[in-house]
């Protein structure tokens, strides 16, 4: 339960109303617990109260509450972090239309369906946070907005807040050959720096505007400079797509100018210029599967970027750009990279403790930590099998996938009608048709 004050605490003492009569407390017990902050753990305790991690540790070292319900699992299944997907389209989004290159007061949030059956995919590969992203044909394509994948019928159910209280999300930009179209789109990368250029200096002004203005002579409220402005005061991570050495280059000297946060994404070429993204303390949201039979951006895309950019000092998370990587595979990306030569434990901070810090949440979700949210995934074995099953996935202690429910098994394994839309009652039945 979460803290009280002083003065509260001794009223409820007053009337003695007892803990456990809200608390729903629950201990997961037997498995390997991988905590991400800390060493795994053989027959391991996580105790869950109302939605947050109360515990974690040894089975012999935790104390199980009285009354608790107890989980008792397979010795040789693993208990690790809800996975954080940096890079999602899940949810029908959209972002800017065809009317120009630059459209930062476009939202995600307006466009995405919260039951989309894009949300139970991503739940059957373990996913429980998502950074669902505008595309990349434009050069700013809008806010993203960070979703935990909990119940809920409407993007506020789900939705990660500000500390102001508004939605979170970053600012999707992109450059390369994606936003190169006719005008009024670019037609050169010297060309998009510079619109992009003249816009940050746009929303430099505005922003000194509204800051000096007294009351009543503000500037006229213009809400694509406005949402510019939350980038260069911090509060908006810019997440940028970018897929060549060169391009990479531009977005980070874009960054050093105009001093806004940013997660480099995809970075192909990423092998190229380990050593100056480490330098320039960006971190990376990478991709090891795209598409370079239709995107030359892509040819020289290798799986050694991860173990590159890991023995530079860069920050790596991965991520799935679904559809481009099937969310109920995501798993088998991170067993790539280690292939590739990326640490073990750098491949488990890249799923979960890494995005957590590139989206802003690592204080809620990311690691098995007592006071975080209770998201975590049971799984059948080592994460980075091919064997490995996800068995359940949990969010803020309320189970969101089990294998063993006959639809949600269908949409792990496929089939006829697998990923149909629910039936208007919240259930993904076979109806036809696919998301």
């Amino acid at each position: 339960m979460r803290s009280l004050s002083h003065g509260l605490a001794a009223i409820l003492l007053l009337v003695a109303i007892p803990s456990a009569v809200t608390a729903q407390t629950r201990a997961f017990v037997g498995a390997r617990i991988i905590p991400i902050d800390g060493d795994p753990i053989n027959n391991g305790a996580l105790v869950v109260v109302d939605g947050a991690i109360e515990a974690v540790g040894a089975r012999d070292d935790i104390s199980i509450p009285e009354g608790a319900e107890v989980v008792e699992l397979e010795s040789d299944s693993v208990i690790m972090p809800g996975i954080v997907d940096t890079h999602s389209h899940v949810g029908d989004v959209s972002g800017g239309d065809r009317s120009g290159p630059i459209q930062p007061e476009a939202r995600a949030m307006d466009s995405v369906n919260v039951l989309s059956s894009g949300m139970k995919r991503a739940l059957s590969g373990g996913i429980t946070s998502v950074n669902i992203m505008p595309g990349s044909g434009h050069l700013i394509s809008g806010q993203t907005v960070y979703l935990k994948l909990r119940e809920g019928n409407a993007i506020t159910d789900l939705a990660y807040r500000f500390e102001d209280g508004g939605i979170a999300g970053g600012m999707k930009m992109a450059n390369g050959t994606n936003p190169m179209r006719q005008p009024p789109f670019p037609g050169t990368r010297a060309k998009s720096a510079a619109l992009v250029r003249a816009e940050y200096i746009k929303a430099q002004e505005y922003a000194e505007k509204v800051a000096s203005a007294e009351a009543g002579e503000a500037p006229p409220r213009d809400l694509g400079l406005e949402a510019l402005a939350e980038v260069l005061s911090g509060k908006r991570m810019v997440h940028f797509h970018s897929h060549r050495h060169d391009d990479l280059m531009t977005a980070m000297r874009l960054k050093e100018e105009f001093d806004f946060r940013m997660v480099l994404h995809h970075t192909s070429e990423a092998w190229r210029v380990a050593d100056e993204i480490a330098a320039a303390d960006v971190p990376v949201s990478l991709i090891l599967i795209d598409s370079p039979g239709g995107k030359l951006e892509a040819k020289n895309m290798l799986a050694r970027s991860a173990p590159a950019l890991e023995r530079a000092g860069a920050d790596v998370a991965l991520h799935t750009d679904d559809w481009v990587t099937d969310s109920r595979y995501f798993l088998r990306m991170a067993g790539m990279a280690i292939r590739a030569g990326l640490s073990r434990e750098a491949a488990l901070e890249a799923l979960t403790i890494r995005g957590a810090e590139m989206l802003d949440i690592a204080d809620q979700v990311g690691t098995l930590t007592p006071g975080k949210d209770a998201d975590f995934v049971i799984l059948s074995g080592d994460p980075f099998s091919v064997y490995t099953r996800v068995l359940e996935t949990w969010v803020e202690g309320e189970r969101r996938f089990d294998l063993d429910d006959e639809d949600d098994r269908l949409v792990a394994e496929g089939g006829f009608n697998a990923l149909s839309d629910d039936d208007g009652n919240g259930h993904i039945h076979g109806h036809g048709g696919t998301e």
